[in-house]
Protein backbone atom coordinates (compact mmCIF):
# COMPACT_ATOMS: atom_id res chain seq x y z
CA UNK A 1 0.00 0.00 0.00
CA UNK A 2 1.32 3.46 -0.89
CA UNK A 3 0.31 5.92 1.79
CA UNK A 4 -0.18 9.41 0.40
CA UNK A 5 -1.65 11.41 3.27
CA UNK A 6 -3.07 11.30 6.75
CA UNK A 7 -6.15 13.39 7.47
CA UNK A 8 -7.19 13.24 11.10
CA UNK A 9 -8.00 9.53 11.54
CA UNK A 10 -8.01 8.62 7.83
CA UNK A 11 -5.20 7.42 5.57
CA UNK A 12 -5.34 8.18 1.85
CA UNK A 13 -3.54 5.52 -0.14
CA UNK A 14 -3.09 3.67 -3.43
CA UNK A 15 -2.43 0.00 -3.97
CA UNK A 16 0.14 -1.41 -6.45
CA UNK A 17 -2.61 -3.17 -8.45
CA UNK A 18 -4.25 0.26 -8.97
CA UNK A 19 -1.56 1.10 -11.55
CA UNK A 20 -3.47 -1.03 -14.07
CA UNK A 21 -6.87 0.60 -13.52
CA UNK A 22 -8.25 2.89 -16.23
CA UNK A 23 -8.86 5.80 -13.83
CA UNK A 24 -6.74 7.01 -10.96
CA UNK A 25 -8.30 6.75 -7.56
CA UNK A 26 -7.53 6.97 -3.88
CA UNK A 27 -8.62 4.57 -1.17
CA UNK A 28 -9.60 6.08 2.17
CA UNK A 29 -8.71 3.86 5.12
CA UNK A 30 -9.92 4.52 8.65
CA UNK A 31 -7.06 4.10 11.08
CA UNK A 32 -7.74 1.27 13.52
CA UNK A 33 -11.13 0.32 12.04
CA UNK A 34 -12.07 -3.31 11.71
CA UNK A 35 -15.61 -2.74 10.39
CA UNK A 36 -15.89 -1.56 6.82
CA UNK A 37 -16.85 -2.52 3.29
CA UNK A 38 -13.47 -3.91 2.17
CA UNK A 39 -11.04 -4.52 4.99
CA UNK A 40 -10.35 -1.16 6.59
CA UNK A 41 -11.13 0.78 3.39
CA UNK A 42 -14.11 3.08 3.90
CA UNK A 43 -14.18 4.88 0.53
CA UNK A 44 -12.86 4.79 -3.02
CA UNK A 45 -12.60 8.15 -4.75
CA UNK A 46 -11.87 8.64 -8.44
CA UNK A 47 -9.62 11.66 -8.98
CA UNK A 48 -9.33 11.87 -12.77
CA UNK A 49 -10.75 10.75 -16.07
CA UNK A 50 -8.66 10.64 -19.26
CA UNK A 51 -5.89 12.55 -17.48
CA UNK A 52 -8.18 15.43 -16.51
CA UNK A 53 -9.27 16.38 -13.01
CA UNK A 54 -12.61 14.76 -12.23
CA UNK A 55 -13.28 13.87 -8.61
CA UNK A 56 -16.10 11.38 -8.04
CA UNK A 57 -16.94 9.12 -5.13
CA UNK A 58 -17.07 5.52 -6.38
CA UNK A 59 -18.40 4.25 -3.04
CA UNK A 60 -18.22 5.49 0.53
CA UNK A 61 -19.09 4.57 4.08
CA UNK A 62 -17.90 7.97 5.34
CA UNK A 63 -20.06 10.36 7.30
CA UNK A 64 -21.11 13.26 5.03
CA UNK A 65 -18.91 15.78 6.87
CA UNK A 66 -15.85 13.51 6.66
CA UNK A 67 -16.47 12.83 2.98
CA UNK A 68 -16.81 16.56 2.22
CA UNK A 69 -13.59 17.33 4.12
CA UNK A 70 -11.63 14.63 2.27
CA UNK A 71 -13.00 15.67 -1.13
CA UNK A 72 -12.03 19.28 -0.41
CA UNK A 73 -8.47 18.29 0.50
CA UNK A 74 -8.15 16.12 -2.62
CA UNK A 75 -9.49 18.96 -4.77
CA UNK A 76 -7.13 21.56 -3.30
CA UNK A 77 -4.09 19.24 -3.52
CA UNK A 78 -5.00 17.41 -6.73
CA UNK A 79 -1.75 18.06 -8.62
CA UNK A 80 0.36 17.01 -5.67
CA UNK A 81 -1.65 13.80 -5.16
CA UNK A 82 -1.21 12.94 -8.84
CA UNK A 83 2.56 13.46 -8.58
CA UNK A 84 2.68 11.32 -5.44
CA UNK A 85 0.75 8.55 -7.20
CA UNK A 86 3.24 8.68 -10.11
CA UNK A 87 6.08 8.39 -7.61
CA UNK A 88 4.47 5.46 -5.74
CA UNK A 89 3.83 3.55 -8.98
CA UNK A 90 7.41 4.15 -10.17
CA UNK A 91 8.82 2.90 -6.86
CA UNK A 92 10.04 6.25 -5.54
CA UNK A 93 9.91 7.09 -1.86
CA UNK A 94 7.41 9.80 -0.98
CA UNK A 95 6.79 11.96 2.05
CA UNK A 96 3.36 11.34 3.52
CA UNK A 97 1.38 14.59 3.81
CA UNK A 98 -0.40 15.31 7.07
CA UNK A 99 -3.53 17.41 7.38
CA UNK A 100 -5.12 18.42 10.69
CA UNK A 101 -8.30 19.80 9.22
Amino acid sequence: MGKLAIILYFILSVFPADANENRRHIHVVRKGSKKSHRGDTVAKIWIEENGEKKIDVDWSELAPADEAMILDIIDKNWSEFNKMIDDVFSGKKITIKKFNK
